[in-house]
């Protein structure tokens, strides 16, 4: 093991500078694979952390090394004071991002310009309407397309996320990629993860080494141009010659880059999640409010992060119910 004196490196010398924060659980979409048929019971907004309690408790993290943060949900736009929120983050030395379906984005492209905020990630799993609304059980798909093309006319740096489902969309691998043909944006293939209420099995899951496959038999090989990955980077990056987007694979399941996370997330009533797949997490916000120090207790959080996807580090342990259903729900871990 590694002795380090910060308390956002774990055992294994891995130091965390990237904290994603969930703003609400709430969220003006459905999909499938992040919220359970029957909905989630939403924390009670008295236990939720306030806009006031975001930025202080934010700050000891940045105290401590953090240089990024991403803004989460649900869906971060439908927080009424979220405004507020990115004014007060905006005052730290971090890079600001954020990551929502973008449905009610249009009413915030000044809010977003004035404080900084360029790089945006949308999530859209279909160029299909009608599979739009089954997916998402809403009929957004017109408004969703309209906020890429208006975050692209305003100059933001825009990442296309896509959860492909075997028998559901992995059939538009090509017209996504195609989409980058001409337009400057970098879609995102994400393999689909196992969480609470979201019916994940294997014979869903699309893996890297199926989606370069297809991606093989339709473009010449030699188009397909591999591009150096930043440091800490959770995709595979690529580009087609000549293309002007590029496109990328985060393969968190069939071929984990967990060797080298610096990832940590804070839900939107105040607990610490140190991986994305862990089933435990360690509230914050009771702490904070007591007026008690909560680093000792990130220490605690970082130091028994495990090397590998919160433990299951085996397909066959991913394919047990037992390990990943007392999981939350993606939807109130953030994206």
């Amino acid at each position: 093991m590694v002795n380090t004196e910060n308390i956002l490196t774990d055992s294994y010398g891995r130091h965390h500078n990237y904290l994603r924060i969930s703003l609400t659980e709430k969220c003006n979409l459905r999909c499938t694979y992040c919220m359970p048929a029957n909905g989630v019971q939403l924390t009670p907004k008295a236990e939720l952390m306030t806009s006031d309690e975001v930025y202080e408790i934010v700050s000891l993290f940045v105290k401590h090394g953090v240089t990024k943060i991403r803004l989460t949900g649900g869906e971060p736009f439908l927080r009424k004071d979220i405004a507020v929120i990115i004014e007060k983050l905006s005052q730290l030395p971090v890079e600001l991002a954020i990551t929502t379906n973008g449905v009610l984005i249009d009413r915030y492209i000044d809010v977003l310009k004035k404080f900084g905020i360029t790089k945006i990630n949308l999530s859209l799993d279909t160029l299909v309407q009608s599979k739009f609304k089954h997916i998402t059980l809403r009929d957004q798909f017109v408004k969703t397309y309209q906020a890429i093309q208006l975050l692209l006319k305003e100059s933001f740096e825009l990442k296309i996320n896509v959860v492909l489902i075997k028998n559901f969309n992995e059939d538009e691998l090509i017209d996504f990629v195609e989409l980058t043909k001409y337009l400057p944006v970098k879609i995102r293939f994400i393999e689909f993860m196992p969480f609470d209420g979201n019916q994940w099995n294997v014979e869903k899951l699309v893996s890297l080494e199926e989606i370069m496959q297809q991606l093989n038999a339709h473009y010449n090989p030699s188009e397909i141009v591999k591009l150096i990955d930043e440091k800490n980077d959770t995709a595979k990056n690529y580009k087609i010659e000549s293309y002007k987007g590029s496109f990328a694979v985060i393969s968190s399941v069939s071929n984990p880059f967990c060797d080298t996370c610096n990832r940590i997330r804070l839900t939107a009533n105040g607990s610490l999640k140190n991986c994305l797949f862990s089933s435990t997490e360690t509230s914050l916000l009771q702490q904070f409010r007591d007026g008690k120090s909560i680093e000792p207790i990130i220490e605690k959080v970082m130091k028994r992060k495990h090397r590998v996807r919160g433990g299951m580090d085996s397909l066959a342990k991913l394919k047990e119910p037992a390990l990943h259903s007392q999981n939350r729900s993606m939807i109130t871990i953030g994206g």
